[in-house]
C-alpha cells in the first residue's frame, strides 16, 4: 500500500469515491471546484496502482486542522486504510507544528479507536461560523465532532 499527495490526474477518481459516500450520506459532498482548489490537501492511498482512499488535511488556525473527506472503497475497508490516512494526517500536522485536529464525521467510533475523543461542535467556533454556515445540512446537522491534541 503506498499513500502519497493527490495529483491533478487523480480528480476524476477522488470525486466518484467522495460522490459514492455522500449520495448514501455518508459523509458531505465535495465539487470538482473545490477539489482542485484544495487538491495540494489530498492524500491518497493506492494499492496496486489504484486509489483506494482518500482524504484531506486543511489548516483551519495556526493550532487547529481539521480532516475533511476521508473516504475508503468498499472493497478495501478494514485493511486499515483509513487509519494509515489518519496516521499521515496527524504526522503531516505535527510536521506544520499543527497542535489540535478534528473531524467533522458520522463515523466517530472509527476516529476514537483512532485515539480522538467526542466533543461539543461548539467548541469548534472557527469551524462553525467560517464553514458550516454555508452548508446545506446547517444548522441539523448530524455530524459528531471528534477531536485529538498531538505532541508537537
Amino acid at each position: 500500500m503506498l499513500f502519497r499527495k493527490a495529483k491533478i490526474s487523480d480528480i476524476e477518481t477522488i470525486h466518484k469515491l467522495i460522490t459514492y459516500f455522500a449520495e448514501k450520506d455518508l459523509m458531505l459532498a465535495r465539487s470538482r471546484s473545490s477539489l482542485y482548489e484544495c487538491l495540494r490537501e489530498f492524500t491518497v492511498a493506492e494499492i496496486n496502482s489504484e486509489i483506494v482512499g482518500v482524504g484531506s488535511l486543511h489548516i483551519i488556525w495556526e493550532d487547529l486542522a481539521e480532516i475533511r473527506a476521508l473516504a475508503v472503497d468498499e472493497k478495501y475497508q478494514k485493511l486499515g486504510i483509513g487509519r494509515g490516512l489518519v496516521e499521515a494526517f496527524l504526522a503531516e500536522a505535527i510536521d506544520l507544528e499543527i497542535p489540535n485536529i478534528f473531524a467533522l464525521t458520522y463515523q466517530a467510533p472509527f476516529f476514537e479507536r483512532c485515539g480522538f475523543s467526542i466533543i461539543d461542535k461548539e467548541d469548534l467556533p472557527q469551524k462553525v461560523w467560517k464553514e458550516c454556515i454555508n452548508c446545506p445540512k446547517f444548522p441539523k446537522c448530524e455530524e459528531v465532532a471528534v477531536f485529538k491534541v498531538l505532541k508537537i
